[in-house]
């Protein structure tokens, strides 16, 4: 079922909507005020927010705008129970990115009814935006997939991973193929001193997990979420099933390994060969595409990882790109500002190390 935020600092009313939604078998989670609501919203991601907030520090359309702004929890239905549902208030929500008012006093039909529309009407979108991201994939590929990726991806359920979290973890039995709906995810081994080398950055319509899957082994990387992340979750079962069927889609998935392959290949021979200036020209411009020419906005310790070299050569060798004017950095943010230099420097030999 459903998982529902309900949010009032009300007693009285929030144990009415806990009571009628759990009657109603929904899951519920609540928060007794605006701030703990926010929290718990950012921290488990509900399918859908009741607020019934009066007169607190942090009121509902506080509680509604800072959620709109949360690029991973902007798509939440939300709906307002609310004793003031004047013209000019209703406006204001709606203004905001509110889904539905509920009037108090209500009945239990008439929260219901609410939130199946509202979880209704986001099903629909969820599946559509899915679908959508499918078929670039589709688009991408030059379509090579003569099988339906977005017949194959759409009907899927999703999941919200938050910054840092992992997603799977080195030497764990693979039980799905993950879709990366929005978001980035870095793929990395654990090397000795606790340290990580980062195999590999994904990006909306990737896949992840496909390796271990077509190996029949375990985890050989660990996967982690780069910010917020939602993904396409793919039963084994299902991704089995396909390639069974499928000549298409076993072509497409051993492409996919293949080119896999290649990147880890030229990425160790760039470690064991090539100079730290042309390296780390690589990276910037590999990102650069990574994050749309917005900004690389990877930490310091994650791109020294990337590189294959301690965070101290990376961030010296940085500096000295910003000092010649090839990069500048603002907010911890990497900008490429000269990408001819960028790109001549891949041909330095220069030992930097």
């Amino acid at each position: 079922m459903p998982n529902i935020l309900a949010i009032s600092n009300n007693n009285d009313i929030l144990s009415s909507i806990v009571d009628i939604l759990k009657l109603a078998d929904y899951n519920v989670w609540e928060a007794d005020n605006g701030k703990d609501g926010i929290i718990k919203a950012r921290n488990l991601h509900p399918d859908l927010i009741v607020c019934a907030l009066d007169s607190d520090i942090i009121d509902g359309y506080v509680v509604l705008k800072i959620i709109r702004e949360h690029e991973a929890l902007s798509f939440i239905p939300f709906i307002f129970v609310t004793e003031d549902d004047t013209p000019r208030n209703v406006r204001m929500g709606m203004n905001l990115g509110a889904d539905d008012y509920i009037t108090k006093p209500f009945s239990p039909s008439e929260l219901l009814s609410a939130l199946e529309c509202r979880l209704k009407k986001a099903f629909k979108q969820q599946k559509y935006h899915i679908g959508h991201v499918a078929t670039g994939v589709n688009e991408s590929e030059n379509s090579i997939l003569p099988f339906s990726m977005s017949s194959f991806i759409g009907n899927r359920n999703s999941r919200y991973f938050r910054d840092r979290q992992k997603i799977y973890e080195e030497g764990e039995l693979p039980l799905n193929l993950y879709f990366i709906i929005k978001g980035r995810v870095k793929t990395f081994k654990s090397v000795e001193y606790r340290r990580e080398f980062i195999t590999g950055l994904q990006g909306e319509g990737d896949f992840l997990g496909h390796i271990a899957l077509l190996n029949g082994g375990n985890y050989n990387e660990s996967a982690e979420a780069i910010g917020d992340v939602i993904l396409a979750i793919i039963p084994v079962s299902n991704f089995e099933e396909i390639i069974s069927v499928s000549s298409h889609a076993r072509r497409y998935f051993i492409q996919l390994l293949v080119r896999n392959l290649e990147k880890k290949e030229a990425q160790l021979l760039s470690i064991a060969f090539d100079s730290l200036r042309k390296r780390i020209a690589d990276v910037l411009l590999d990102l650069n595409k990574v994050f749309n020419y917005d900004g690389i906005k990877f930490s310091r310790s994650n791109l020294a990882a990337l590189v294959g070299v301690p965070k101290e050569s990376f961030v010296r060798m940085l500096s000295e790109m910003r000092d010649e004017r090839i990069v500048e950095i603002r907010d911890g943010i990497i900008y490429i500002i000269d990408n001819d230099k960028l790109l001549a420097l891949q041909n330095d030999r220069r030992d930097n190390i």
